[in-house]
């Protein structure tokens, strides 16, 4: 313990020290030498503490803390992985004991029975405070004076701004021109990267600059320190710190000589009174150096808004205040009626761009329809029949579309309708299925095409208008779907807001109710429960096929279902299902969407899902679309529903009732663009002009982010010159994933090759993992959508072929890839048993969470 026996004598001469401050205080309060005695009476508790409070904190704050450790270790505490506040409270408690020093005995032996050197101490103790009270009277004096000196140049400041800006002017015009013709021109290749070198842009050409704060903003060359938050940032210097800093030297020069010149002369007297010397110039400047750097704001702020031009004409011209005077006020005049004009410029603009804007966006949103059109509603829970209903009327029409959420009910509508003797045709963009002499058509909403005229149109999953990101496809599809009659099947929520939709037209409502009731489990589920017709729900892919790994080892087969997986090999784990191949089904929420399976219970996994944000609890809705595809009609009477956890709120989230839809997604419509390039050409317009589009009341804008975020990479390229406004949009709004890096590559490359007439770039092909094989289905999906946008479909029968044969190896390797899948750490690889709660291991929690601790508490 080396440095609790090197600090102890320390604390006894701090503690001594303090004693003898104590003893100075005391003194000083009194009038007339107290006795010993008196002082060790009134002072006896401050005393008996004094020396506790010094070693304490110097113990512990001094002693490190390997040492404390080891103290207490010694006295047979455990310390092994305890907690840095609680070993420091067990050390502080043992201190109180440690080694005391006898203040009272020292203060006895130092003072009692000497008593002149009490009577000297108290002498020597009254002396000290007249001469600190004197001392402070005469720094209040001095600090009166600077205050006054501070005020009175502040007004002098204050009344004689113009003359001294009329100083910083030309003082500026002179550096100005200096730089201009002097100075190199430099261009940041990325100004976060400032080890990148700069790049010399040759000598500045005045004539590109119309005003100060252009030139400003030009790099000087150099890089300089910006304080942040107590912290320390560097960024390319600007002209902008370099003048501030020129002004502020300038003017810390000549405006202290004028103050120092017009202080009144009573103020100097005083002065020299209290300071015994003549009052200068440096002094003055340390009393207004604040009021300096106030007024070099003022300045640079002025200086930004004066003309370059203006300025260059004036650096010549020797200083003359009447003579600078009249150019500032003739420059400034100028200066306003040039203002005036560019504002009113802007207004004209401004008028203008809200004209046209008006003319493009116009009544393309007003929800009154004005054709001869027939809607009927098909309103209600999951699992009611509604989309058979629907169906059942585009069957008997003379031609049909129906427009489906997902490629794989577009799939299913496809078979079920050939299979019952009705041709239909199959639309998902990156596929085709033409059959011959069918007039019904199966799509994804996406490829709802506005112009095309169908009898009967029916449009699923109508609740989806509200999603932030595809919301506008139902949108479009409803509001501009041509056809004698319109099927829209929605949740019960979305009834109102379609009804407002749908405005003043001819509207009927057929409301649907489940013939199987939904019965909530009292008991929480265990997976040792499992039984036959269960679908087991989790969020995520890894959690998907770890449950499914688990159910095979456990002697249950199951199927799965997850939002990456291809629509075939999804296709065929649910035929499994339904034949009853395997067992359960081990789902995402993907299951909610409209696919109908025979399930007997819906288990609920997992409260929570990540919705790409931040992880938080299910709602209402989302319960209730999960949960509504269990007991299926027909098969079941009731369908049942599980939870893991919570399930007195989980049932409270299934049974209440739900919020109406307030708000739907809009997107740009063909007559908006047809409008749009009335005005203007390039898609950079277009995307500024939606994002100030104000939306109207009870909708939201499409964002458009992802259309923007690939419009960036082609914009001012050969790509924009060469293509159609409307072709260019069609292209960057192509459905595929555009989170995927590889993909968006391909589309780049693919949209040079378009231009460049040049054959389409095959895409990358790659089998070595079950991840490489689901990004590879959608690279040659990718491929295909362009394929048939450039109606290439020979070329296009060969991808999909070729696709599914990938599909095909998607299900194998599932069926490998499950037999083998391990629970593992995700830090370390450690395998975990199956009930395991975390992703990572205990050991790996641990030493994280140590890490935490020791980075937080610096320990």
């Amino acid at each position: 313990m080396s440095k609790l026996i090197a600090i102890y004598p320390q604390a006894i001469e701090q503690t001594k020290m303090k004693i003898y401050e104590d003893i100075d205080r005391y003194f000083e309060y009194k009038e007339t030498l107290p006795t010993f005695e008196q002082y060790i009476n009134d002072r006896s508790h401050y005393i008996e503490q004094i020396w506790i409070n010094v070693w304490l904190n110097k113990s512990t704050n001094d002693v490190p803390r390997n040492e404390k450790k080891q103290f207490l270790s010694e006295r047979d505490y455990e310390v092994h992985g305890v907690d840095r506040k609680l070993i420091n409270k067990l050390f502080r408690d043992e201190m109180r004991l440690y080694q005391p020093f006898d203040v009272m005995a020292w203060i006895q032996e130092t003072f009692e029975g000497q008593g002149e050197k009490w009577a000297e101490r108290f002498r020597q103790a009254k002396e000290n405070f007249v001469l600190r009270e004197q001392q402070k009277q005469v720094e209040e004096q001095r600090a009166a004076i600077s205050a006054e000196i501070e005020e009175a140049a502040a007004g002098i400041i204050e009344d004689q701004y113009e003359l001294f800006y009329l100083y910083v002017r030309q003082f500026v015009a002179k550096q100005l021109a200096g730089d201009l013709e002097n100075q190199v021109k430099y261009q940041a290749q990325d100004p976060a990267a400032l080890e990148k070198k700069l790049i010399e842009e040759g000598m500045f050409n005045p004539s590109s600059y119309v005003t100060m704060v252009d030139f400003l903003e030009e790099l000087t060359g150099d890089i300089h320190q910006i304080p942040n938050w107590g912290r320390h940032l560097y960024e390319y210097e600007t002209y902008y710190y370099v003048y501030e800093s020129l002004i502020f030297d300038y003017i810390s020069e000549f405006i202290p000589e004028r103050i120092v010149s017009q202080l009144p002369e009573d103020l100097h007297a005083e002065f020299i009174e209290t300071f015994d010397e003549k009052l200068s110039t440096s002094f003055v400047k340390g009393c207004v150096g604040e009021l300096l750097y106030d007024a070099v704001g003022f300045f640079i702020e002025d200086i930004q808004e004066e003309y370059v031009s203006d300025l260059l004409n004036l650096f010549e011209i020797p200083f003359d205040e009447v003579v600078h005077r009249e150019i500032f006020e003739r420059d400034l005049q100028e200066r306003e009626r040039k203002k005036a004009e560019e504002l009113a410029e802007l207004e004209r603009k401004k008028a203008e761009e809200e004209r046209i804007m008006q003319d493009i966006f116009g009544q393309e949103y007003d929800p009154s329809f004005k054709r001869q059109i027939s809607y009927v509603l098909h309103i209600g829970e999951t699992n009611t029949g509604k989309t058979h209903h629907a169906l059942e009327k585009m069957k008997q029409a003379d031609s049909g579309l129906y427009l489906a959420p997902l490629r794989l009910l577009a799939l299913e509508v496809y078979d079920k309708l050939n299979a019952e003797g009705t041709p239909c045709s199959l639309k998902t963009g990156e596929e085709e299925k033409l059959v011959v002499g069918a007039n019904h058509i199966s799509c994804t909403v996406e490829m709802f095409h506005e112009k095309e005229y169908y009898q009967v149109v029916v449009i699923d999953e109508a609740q989806m208008i509200t999603d932030k990101d595809r919301g506008f496809s139902w949108y479009k599809a409803i509001t501009k779907a041509n056809a004698e009659e319109v099927h829209i099947i929605g949740s019960r929520n979305s009834k109102e807001m379609l009804l407002e939709l749908l405005g003043n037209a001819d509207i009927e409502i057929n409301e649907y109710s489940r013939d199987t009731p939904l019965e909530v489990e009292s008991k929480k589920f265990d997976i040792k429960n499992v039984k036959k017709g269960d679908a087991l729900i989790c969020f995520s892919r890894r959690r998907v096929l770890e449950m499914a790994s688990r159910l095979q080892n456990d002697g249950h087969s199951a199927s799965m279902i997850y939002g990456s997986m291809p629509p075939e090999t999804r296709k065929k784990q649910i035929q499994q299902f339904n034949e009853g191949k395997t067992k359960v089904i081990v789902a995402t929420d993907a299951i909610g969407m409209g696919l109908n399976l025979p399930i007997r219970r819906i288990v609920f996994l997992e409260n929570e899902k990540f919705d790409g944000t931040r992880r938080r609890l299910l709602t209402s809705q989302e319960v209730k679309q999960i949960a509504g595809r269990a007991g299926r009609k027909g098969i079941y009477d009731v369908g049942k529903v599980a939870f893991t956890n919570d399930i007195k709120k989980m049932k409270n989230l299934l049974e209440q009732e739900d919020r109406p839809v307030q708000t739907f997604a809009i997107a740009p419509t063909n007559s908006v663009f047809e409008r749009f390039q009335r005005y203007y050409r390039d898609l950079g317009t277009f995307f500024e002009l939606w994002e100030k589009f104000e939306s109207p009341k009870g909708t939201k804008k499409a964002s458009l982010s992802e259309e923007r975020s690939l419009y960036k990479k082609i914009a001012g390229t050969e790509i924009e010159a060469l293509l159609s406004l409307m072709d260019l949009y069609g292209f960057l709004h192509l459905p595929f994933s555009k989170n995927e890096l590889a993909l968006i590559q391909q589309w780049e490359g693919t949209m040079y090759a378009i231009i460049q007439g040049r054959e389409l770039p095959e895409p990358l092909l790659k089998e070595r993992s079950l991840e490489e094989l689901e990004l590879t289905y959608k690279a040659i999906g990718l491929h295909l959508l362009f394929l048939y946008r450039l109606g290439q479909r020979t070329e296009a029968m060969y991808w999909e072929r070729l696709r599914e044969e990938i599909s095909d190896k998607v299900q194998e390797r599932l069926k490998t890839d499950i037999k083998k899948f391990v629970k593992k750490c995700k830090n370390c690889g450690k395998k975990l048993p199956w009930d395991h709660s975390f992703p990572t291991c205990d050991a790996c929690y641990k030493t994280r969470f140590k890490k935490y601790w020791e980075d937080e508490y610096n320990i």
